[in-house]
């Protein structure tokens, strides 16, 4: 697991090195050039925050007694994030002496706090568009939730209406049982009357030929 956080920091380091040092060329550049060479940065702090985001999940897969080492690295590698961010923010907005000498003359001085004033709503600008991003990410997760949500409900619907139908069934099985377990006591009532009215009829014969053979005697 370690191998692969020690891949990341090799991929981190050369990245760093190559934004460091077109980061350094920015201010020197102008139109289109300079352009391209920003956009080309910009992706690749994305990739380097791709990276930051990979090693931290190393980090907490790494075992308990190891973690304290590797979590010290990754602020480290965080730290400097930070710092590159903020030359990259200041070298778009910077010039260099020459191109600002040809474009302000001698009020360039004077243009530093109007600079640094720049710099500042620039940065103020990209922290709401973070947290834009940020809410907008939230209100995905949200929404995809609710639809996990709303498809549990409707699986238990689904079940809960299985289920009414089985126990209408089952209602209807018991009721016709039920029919037919009072039609065959009837009958069974019925029988045993018709077999007592039988056996009366059969003991009333015998006493009376009984009664008949003795008074012919």
């Amino acid at each position: 697991m370690s191998s692969d956080f020690e891949a990341y920091e090799q991929d981190f380091g050369t990245l760093t090195a190559d934004i460091t040092n077109k980061v350094g060329r920015i201010p020197k550049l102008g139109g289109e050039e300079k352009t391209q060479l920003v956009l080309n940065v910009d992706k690749q702090l994305e990739e380097v925050r791709e990276l930051l985001e990979q090693m931290d999940l190393e980090v907490r897969e790494i075992p308990a007694q190891s973690r304290a080492m590797y979590n010290s690295r990754l602020r480290s590698y965080k730290q400097e994030m930070e710092k590159l961010e903020k030359d990259f923010k200041r070298s778009r907005i910077a010039y260099s002496d020459e191109v600002r000498h040809e474009l302000l003359g001698e009020d360039g001085n004077s243009s530093e706090s109007q600079r640094a004033h720049l710099l500042d709503n620039t940065e103020k600008l990209e922290r709401s568009s973070r947290r834009l991003e940020a809410g907008y990410q939230i209100a995905v997760e949200t929404e995809q939730v609710g639809q996990e949500i709303l498809a549990n409900l409707n699986s238990d619907r689904e079940k809960i209406q299985r289920a009414r139908e089985r126990l209408r069934e089952t209602d209807a099985n018991l009721g016709k049982s039920s029919r037919i377990l009072t039609g065959m006591l009837r009958r069974i009532i019925q029988n045993r009357i018709l077999v007592f009215i039988l056996g009366a009829i059969l003991l009333l014969t015998i006493v009376l030929a009984i009664y008949f053979n003795l008074r012919s005697h």
